[in-house]
């Protein structure tokens, strides 16, 4: 990350942005062009060799992208239903080889059969219809169970734009110092993973000084088998952009960005939409509702890179800059978006402030179990007889969500890989010992992420999981730090090898290359990788064993 490129993306702001300019660049071709590069690089102030990089970075806008007009999931949840070779086989009826590229993941983990055609979404049935879609006829959005098992706080009925937001007046009548003390009463957590408190960031925030501050919705967290965030941006985007506004009272912020996964295209027409609607009511804008504070929104449209789920990645990517992650200290909190003090925080954290103002901190921190407060959104895949997205209060049991709320698996299951692809891989005979809170799953060598479930039937060989895992994380490392980036190629080599030919992998050296990783990597995807790989090995030795030297 350089320092001087954030100041010279910054000069434009975010209006006449650089990221958002190559993403238009390469909307007629999938690509840019390397006279459109020079142009941009010419009107930015940039290097050549630093635009040519960011380009190449990205899955929409790398030159391999060019003359791809649909696009195969390659999430992990498809993968293990095994949909998708016969998806890819009916596609060429309709299209040329050369016009068929992947995206990773659409977020249609419930029915699988996932493609991209035209910048819409299609699942399940839809690609029996390929020949209609193709002639324009007009797209059907997919539905999928949505039910709440304790406290409604994001799946309850939102009551309408002008109800919903009497919670913004409220918010403004209280000082920002008096929003934080129940931020921090609610101990509500980060729900992207981490689950670091919101309360310290906006702290953090709201403490350094600065005329312009950024609170940044990372909409990109794009874990496969995790839905969860699509569901709130699709169907409850108000309760995300009024967290935003809520934060930027209390952190002395008056920008918000969305940022929104390329691969959720629905997403991002609804949110504007969204935020057009509470424009022209004057929930947002200068002076809102007569208070001195000002608040808007920008919407980035991502570009397909996984890492840029990593803060400082997204930060750095918003910039125009290749999305490396940061080393930190400094903390985005201190230098974020164009060196400005950021606070960002995924879609399900923020999506939660306007309930925590609304019902006091108390109350959410009421909900729950330990310092796993208030409730967590679970997405289950299509193995389950009923898929969907499932809020429960924290703490609850998972044999509840998979066996009541999910139906129970529709055939047999060994596996359930929880929270994302670095998340914990978890056999179903530890579905009993777990519930749905942070402190449960750390305790038993898992991690609950996302907290989304993508299913491994019994005839899913593990060995090929791991070989996608170690695959899926060298594709989408930033190449930043050595341990990742060397770590994950090696590994998919020495894997892909021991399944297709005689060679047996060394235990010792396997073990040495993943705690490299683990130890070494700079963020929580080279470092989180080995979890899933280590629960592998602990569970599934049987299964293994034949993969490595006696």
């Amino acid at each position: 990350m350089s320092k001087n490129l954030s100041e010279l993306s910054g000069r434009k702001g975010l209006r006449e942005n650089l990221f958002e300019e190559l993403g238009i660049a390469a909307t007629a071709t999938g690509t840019v062009s390397k006279d459109k590069t020079e142009d941009l690089a010419n009107e930015f102030l940039f290097g050549k060799a630093n635009v040519y990089g960011t380009v190449t970075f990205y899955d929409f806008l790398r030159p391999e992208n060019q003359g791809k007009k649909v696009y195969v999931c390659n999430g992990s949840a498809c993968l293990t239903a095994g949909t998708q070779d016969k998806l890819r086989d009916k596609l060429k009826a309709s299209f040329e080889e050369e016009e068929i590229g992947e995206m990773c993941c659409l977020g249609r983990c419930h029915e699988n059969n996932a493609f991209n055609f035209d910048g819409k979404n299609y699942s399940g049935n839809d690609i029996n219809k390929i020949y209609e879609i193709k002639l324009g006829a007009p797209q059907v959005m997919d539905k999928y169970n949505v039910a709440c098992h304790g406290t409604p706080v994001l799946t309850e009925t939102f009551p309408g734009i002008d109800t919903f937001y009497k919670t913004l007046a409220t918010a403004l009548k209280l000082t920002p110092d008096q929003i934080l003390a129940e931020l921090k009463t609610s101990c509500l957590r980060g729900r992207g993973g981490a689950g670091f408190p919101i309360g310290f960031k906006l702290e953090s925030c709201k403490n350094t000084p600065g005329d312009i501050k950024f609170i940044v919705c990372n909409a990109d967290e794009g874990d496969p088998g995790a839905y969860s965030d699509r569901y709130l941006l699709e169907q409850r985007p108000h309760a995300v952009l009024l967290g935003m506004i809520i934060a930027g009272y209390v952190a002395g912020a008056n920008t918000g960005v969305v940022y929104i996964r390329g691969e959720y295209p629905e997403a991002i027409e609804i949110t504007q939409k969204a935020i057009d609607d509470i424009r022209a009511k004057g929930f947002i804008g200068d002076n809102i509702l007569g208070s001195g504070f000002n608040y808007d929104f920008k919407i980035i449209k991502a570009q397909g890179a996984y890492i840029c789920g990593e803060e400082t990645a997204l930060l750095s990517s918003i910039e125009g800059q290749r999305p490396e992650v940061r080393v930190r200290p400094p903390y985005p909190t201190q230098h974020g978006l164009f060196n400005k003090p950021t606070v960002v925080n995924n879609v399900e954290t923020l999506a939660c402030i306007p309930w925590v103002v609304k019902n006091t901190g108390a109350a959410f921190a009421a909900i729950g179990k330990g310092r796993s407060t208030g409730t967590k959104l679970v997405s289950l895949d299509g193995f389950f007889n009923n898929p969907g997205i499932y809020e429960v209060d924290m703490g609850t049991p998972l044999s509840l969500v998979v066996n009541q709320l999910g139906g129970g698996f529709r055939s047999k299951i060994k596996a359930m890989h929880i929270g994302g692809p670095l998340g914990g891989l978890v056999p179903v005979s530890k579905i009993d010992a777990l519930s749905v809170d942070f402190e449960t799953f750390s305790q038993n060598g898992f991690l609950l992420g996302h907290a989304s479930v993508v299913c491994l039937p019994e005839n899913y060989p593990i060995i090929n999981y791991i070989e996608h895992l170690f695959k899926f994380t060298a594709h989408e490392s930033c190449g930043k730090c050595f341990p990742c980036r060397l770590g994950s190629t090696r590994g998919y080599e020495m894997v892909e090898k021991a399944i297709n030919t005689d060679y047996k992998m060394d235990k010792e050296l396997f073990t040495d290359l993943i705690t490299t990783m683990e130890i070494g990597s700079l963020c929580a995807l080279g470092g989180g990788l080995p979890l899933p790989i280590k629960n592998a090995m602990q569970y599934f030795d049987n299964e293994l064993g034949q993969y490595f030297e006696a």
